[in-house]
């Protein structure tokens, strides 16, 4: 029976990864390899899919087909839409028509199982056998929603970058699925192809490069405060000693969120260049070998160091570790990694020698323990090194990861005492607690 490998990517960046797994023997022989592409922005219409961005082609090569998740399902929304349970062998059916698949024997790998549309696309081959890979630091967090064991079950293992050495990640281990490296050396050979891509790039060398993430769409900041996180990149940045500056905004930013950085460049004196190509940082840091990298919680900040040995700073994290709702939003691992590992442009001699936090063994213990509180019920096992954790290491270094709340909700160390843990859930002390903010609010007015 021949076999047919199905790799859904969503993102040039998981495409590089899946060809790099490839290209270093991850996968084995297959009779045809097809690339299924999904656009899940908010409006697919009007940004381009990942087949259009530059440097594709130079990916194409490894898939026999390339298919489109968008035109298959239209005029559903990849992220909105997933198969009745009744229908899923009239689905099956129909794919196999359509992408010209017969009987074959389907091997499917896909990145962020536990929502749409990796999660249906897994549905409809209920026979296949599943690989997922991660895209990013996510994977390092646990799996964000309950996932039914009919796929979850089928997962045989994490194929992921190893972009925090020693931390292995959390995602799909209440399943027992065993986490794989996809090599770095074959990733940066895949990204190196990738180099004179873009001709419309501007040439700048060796500048101090910000990474804007447009997380207003994520509803974690206004746009203004994230005008402002931009603003503090660049500060952050002169602080260095760095004149000149490249600013990649994310590629659904709008342009406004430049203006304001340019009006701060050109008041500090700093001769900015915006980046207006949709392309990959990791293109950039072999186009101009930055001199430092600045950003709030990007997974490029990991590569820009990890893979290319660049010096790099995070900025606004603080800012993000408090405003992320809720508790169990699935960047807030992310943003406790980079928070923990990397400096903040202030720590001038940490960014200098590209200095990270080197205590793995407390980073693992704390991302485990932010990972229960996150999804108690997912990881129930963790409960007991948590407990530990929180008893012997928080304090005014580490507080920042946990609200008092969720620690109180769940019974952990930090949160309110037990014999006063009625009180948040007492109506006569939450009125007056309501009063009594009212009251204060009022009287800051005056």
């Amino acid at each position: 029976m021949a076999t047919t490998q199905i790799f859904f990517a969503s993102s040039l960046y998981g495409t590089a990864t899946l060809a790099a797994a490839i290209d270093s023997g991850a996968f084995s022989d297959a009779d045809r390899r097809l690339l299924l592409v999904s656009n899940n922005a908010a409006i697919p219409e009007t940004t381009p899919s990942l087949d259009e961005m530059a440097g594709f082609e130079r990916l194409r090569d490894r898939f026999d087909d390339v298919l489109s998740w968008n035109e298959t399902i239209a005029p559903f929304h990849p992220g909105d839409w997933s198969p009745r349970a009744d229908d899923v062998p009239l689905w099956e059916r129909y794919l196999r028509l359509l992408w010209n698949l017969g009987d074959d024997r389907i091997e499917l790998a896909v990145e962020s199982i536990q929502v749409n549309p990796a999660l249906a696309i897994a549905q409809l081959f209920p026979d296949a056998r599943l690989h997922v890979y991660a895209d990013g630091l996510m994977s390092y967090g646990p799996t964000r929603n309950k996932i039914d064991p009919l796929v979850g079950t089928r997962v045989e293992r994490l194929l992921h970058l190893d972009l925090v050495p020693g931390l292995e990640p959390l995602l799909l281990t209440e399943f027992g699925v065993a986490p794989e490296v996809v090599p770095a050396p074959a990733f940066t050979k895949v990204l190196a192809e990738l180099v004179d891509t873009g001709a419309a790039l501007p040439d700048v060398e060796e500048p101090a490069l910000l990474l804007g993430q447009y997380l207003s769409a994520l509803n974690i900041l206004s746009p203004d405060e994230e005008e402002d996180l931009h603003v503090r990149m660049l500060k952050g940045a002169v602080g260095l000693g760095h004149t000149r500056a490249v600013f990649k905004p994310h590629p659904s930013a709008p342009a406004r969120f430049t203006r304001t950085l340019e009006d701060e460049a050109e008041r500090l004196g700093v001769d900015l260049t915006v980046v207006d190509t949709p392309v990959l940082a990791e293109v950039l840091y072999q186009r101009m070998r930055p001199a430092l990298v600045v950003g709030c919680f990007s997974t490029a900040l990991l590569t820009a160091s990890t893979l290319y040995g660049l010096p790099v700073a995070r900025v606004g994290t603080d800012t993000l570790l408090a405003r992320l709702k809720p508790y169990e939003n699935s960047n807030r691992v992310p943003v406790t990694i980079v928070d923990a590992l990397l400096p903040a442009p202030d720590d001038q001699a940490a960014v200098a020698e590209r200095r990270w936090s080197t205590d793995t063994g407390a980073l693992t213990e704390l991302v485990r323990t932010v990972g229960f509180a996150m999804q108690p019920k997912i990881l129930p096992q963790l409960r007991a090194e948590a407990e530990r954790y929180l008893s012997a290491r928080l304090d005014d270094g580490t507080r920042r990861y946990f609200k008092k709340k969720r620690l109180t909700s769940l019974g952990l160390p930090g949160g309110v005492p037990a014999q006063l843990g009625f009180l948040p859930r007492n109506a006569a002390v939450r009125r007056v607690a309501r009063k009594a903010r009212s009251l204060q609010r009022a009287m800051a007015r005056r």
